[in-house]
């Protein structure tokens, strides 16, 4: 993964975003494609997506140091990247894009709701790690352009079976696209006990399952 420039704050990217670059690449991006990155970060994929032929990119975050970050990154890779500040896809509500790429907060947290400030908005993700995935899934077909793809990637801690049947219930055909087991990053590692604690994970258990899911909206043919 190459370098990124990186506010203090900034959530480092680990091995989901590797994983979901992987899969980028592994799918094309269509020529002249439409792309929206959502929970952006760094703006690594997003800088990703410019590289490699998308014609449009937009990059979303809720965190303002992400939002410098991201454009940062883009300027040092001289690439053109529209990076936007905001609650998942509000900031693009009604616009429509061939494909999106996502890295949501999913790790499971006590706190129901997102926290409102902090670095903890980039991974907190509710009692079951699905609050802004679930917000994703039900979002994401308003933002397709038929025949467009979504690929998300979460850990397998949030339940995979759930995003597919959240996704197939909003008329997504959805499949898993890529796994991985890697070991707890230093988020998951300070929450051992707590996750312990839920079952969510075993005892003594320092490893998760990631996952990309990829959605395609099926173009409908008369």
């Amino acid at each position: 993964m190459v370098f990124m420039l990186r506010l203090p704050g900034v959530y480092r990217p680990q091995g989901d975003t590797a994983l979901l670059l992987e899969t980028l690449r592994e799918a094309a991006i269509p020529p002249g494609a439409r792309v929206l990155d959502l929970c952006t970060g760094t703006g690594a994929i997003a800088v990703a997506a410019a590289l490699w032929g998308a014609r449009h990119v937009t990059a979303v975050d809720v965190s303002r140091r992400a939002v410098l970050t991201a454009r940062a990154n883009a300027v040092a890779r001289r690439v053109p990247v529209r990076v936007l500040r905001g609650d998942l896809t509000e900031p693009v509500a009604g616009e429509r894009f061939d494909l999106i790429t996502a890295n949501p907060p999913y790790v499971p947290c006590p706190d129901p709701g997102p926290p409102r400030r902090g670095a903890a908005r980039a991974w907190a993700g509710g009692p079951r790690g699905r609050l802004q995935l679930d917000r994703l899934c039900a979002s994401a077909p308003a933002l397709l352009n038929p025949g467009g793809t979504m690929l998300v990637v979460h850990s397998a801690l949030c339940g995979v079976r759930q995003t597919l049947e959240a996704l197939r219930g909003h008329g997504l055909k959805a499949s898993v696209a890529a796994r991985r087991r890697e070991p707890f990053g230093p988020v998951m590692r300070a929450r051992t006990a707590e996750l312990e604690e839920a079952g969510l994970i075993r005892r003594g258990q320092r490893h998760e399952e990631l996952v990309v899911i990829r959605a395609d909206r099926i173009e409908c043919r008369g």
